[in-house]
């Protein structure tokens, strides 16, 4: 479980960071901001995490529901608000719909949502009980990671591209590891066998509609359906398929995905599909964000947010940074 915030860290350190998705390179971000000296290895380029396949959405979709992560989503909130006043961050604030399945759907998430309003009955399509509008961060994931790698080379954090095996390598060069390597996380501690994935499909379409406002439906009868416009494309997805490895496209998903879509935002009729993507989405039946103790060089996890990678990751990364400094 997460735990109480603790004040940051006073002395420089020499961390090395394992992973280049979107929890590494904003902890690797928010680490060399503080003034430590940062490495990140990773075995995958941004582009090729599963980071890059992200719709993405400030959405606390499959992650863990605790008052500490609550702490992390307003975090994190606070900085893609902040962000999306920069037009190179690819992180704009979009109007949308979330629609639910009953009348007490979790709700926590909007309080913390500045216009986010119950949305009137004739919003609601007759699949649905209910649903709440909201203006949230969504980011256009290819142009943000790239932006976010850029800002994090700025700050001096050098980058490797290498798996590492064990911890063992990495001891004569860090004070400090920290472990954001989403599905390998668990492997490279050696005493977690909890984390799984949960397979992500999604298609890329053509944004010859114009659309503009997002549409989710976790709790769709005939799967999970969300529509998020971006700047260039837009983003139908999806699947959340547990202990599912297979990262190659399944046409009758696909098509069942856009069906689903469609009858949702008939205006997607059409659109040309650009491209079929599949991602492991990272899953713990909590996020493991904490000091772990019987490694060779002193190691902070983080890893296990789920669906919510994107959506935790600046709370996640400013919470790295105040656990190493206690």
């Amino acid at each position: 479980m997460l735990s109480a915030p603790l004040p940051e860290a006073a002395q420089p350190r020499k961390v090395t960071v394992i992973g280049a998705g979107v929890i590494g390179l904003s902890t690797a971000h928010e680490l060399a901001a503080a003034g430590h000296q940062v490495t990140a290895i990773a075995d995958q380029q941004p582009q090729q995490t599963v980071s890059a396949v992200a719709a993405a959405i400030w959405f606390p979709y499959h992650s863990e529901n605790s008052e500490a992560a609550d702490l992390l989503l307003a975090r994190s909130l606070a900085r893609f608000e902040q962000l999306s006043g920069i037009a190179e961050t690819g992180i704009d604030l979009r109007y949308g719909l979330n629609l639910e399945g009953s009348a007490d759907e979790d709700r926590s998430w909007a309080k913390i949502v500045t216009n986010a309003a119950e949305a009137p009955a004739e919003a609601i399509p007759p699949i649905a009980a209910a649903g709440m509008h909201a203006t949230v961060p969504v980011i256009t994931m290819p142009t943000y990671l790239s932006w976010l790698q850029a800002q994090t080379a700025a700050l001096g954090v050098q980058f490797i591209w290498r798996t590492v095996r064990s911890f063992d390598e990495l001891k004569d060069d860090a004070d400090t590891v920290v472990l954001a390597a989403g599905l390998r996380g668990g492997e490279l501690t050696g005493d977690d066998q909890s984390v799984y994935p949960i397979r992500g499909q999604v298609i890329r379409l053509a944004n010859t509609a114009g659309l503009s406002d997002w549409l989710c439906y976790d709790e769709h009868p005939q799967g999970v359906s969300y529509i998020i416009p971006r700047r260039d494309d837009i983003i139908v997805g999806g699947t959340d398929v547990d202990h599912d490895f297979n990262l190659e496209a399944d046409p009758q998903t696909a098509t069942e995905m856009l069906s689903r879509a469609i009858g949702l935002v008939p205006e997607l009729e059409g659109c040309e599909i650009l491209e079929h993507k599949v991602g492991l989405r990272p899953a713990r039946e909590t996020i493991r964000l904490e000091r772990i103790e019987g490694h060779a060089v002193p190691v902070i996890a983080a890893y296990g947010h789920g669906g919510a990678g994107v959506t935790l990751s600046w709370g996640t990364a400013q919470r790295v940074v105040e656990l190493l400094g206690s």
